[in-house]
């Protein structure tokens, strides 16, 4: 089974995505598109783990895509890095209020190209098991149902008020409003007193005892 994360490279210069792909062939399954449109289907498709997303390209920007890539629910979490030119603070700025992760500036440095991939990679897998371990937790805790406050319970009949005033037996309004579960039986009292003779054979010593 093929473990290796998924790195999508949207650029429309081949020597960039030829120094990238050589970069992160040895650790990743790497894949490409050449412009904002086939970027767009790719991550459709292949549902990457990290896009590195070029700023400048025709008809539709890196900014462009990453605006759409963030406002759909499925996509937002996928750590996008972006390709820019040295020495432009304002497109990386703007790339990190667009919800960009990171940066790499051209001309590429590989390890550290490498090294960036890596770390927010390890970021998403934190991430992801947090996001999974809060789940579970919200559904535990939507599971548990406990029983508070003051119950209103007959003292002749034993059964319970509940919140629309309505009369419940004990067993079914704790069923209700707990995970508890019953089964049946007689205390020696109540088997005594409704089951005489049955219970004069079961406890005979009792029969005998001097009153």
């Amino acid at each position: 089974m093929n473990n290796k994360a998924k790195i999508l490279i949207v650029d429309d210069t081949p020597t960039n995505i030829q120094v990238l792909d050589e970069a992160l062939e040895a650790e990743f399954d790497v894949y490409f598109a050449m412009n904002g449109n086939e970027a767009l289907q790719k991550v459709a498709s292949l549902q990457p783990d990290l896009i590195l997303l070029d700023i400048m390209m025709p008809v539709m920007d890196g900014f462009e895509v990453c605006r759409h890539l963030k406002d759909r629910e499925q996509f937002k979490n996928i750590p996008i890095i972006f390709i820019t030119a040295l020495g432009q603070p304002e497109e990386e700025s703007r790339g990190l209020k667009l919800g960009a992760a990171d940066y790499v500036t051209k001309p590429f440095n590989p390890e550290l190209v490498l090294l960036r991939v890596r770390n927010h990679l390890e970021l998403k897998k934190q991430r992801d098991a947090l996001e999974q371990r809060t789940k579970e937790l919200e559904k535990a805790l939507a599971e548990i149902k406990v029983l508070k406050g003051i119950i209103p319970i007959c003292a002749g009949c034993k059964k319970i008020r509940d919140d629309q005033g309505y009369w419940q037996q004990l067993e079914i309004y704790i069923s209700e409003h707990s995970d508890a579960a019953f089964s049946h039986g007689l205390c020696p009292g109540c088997a005594k007193q409704l089951y005489p003779e049955q219970y004069a054979k079961m406890f005979p010593e009792e029969s005998t005892k001097v009153k």
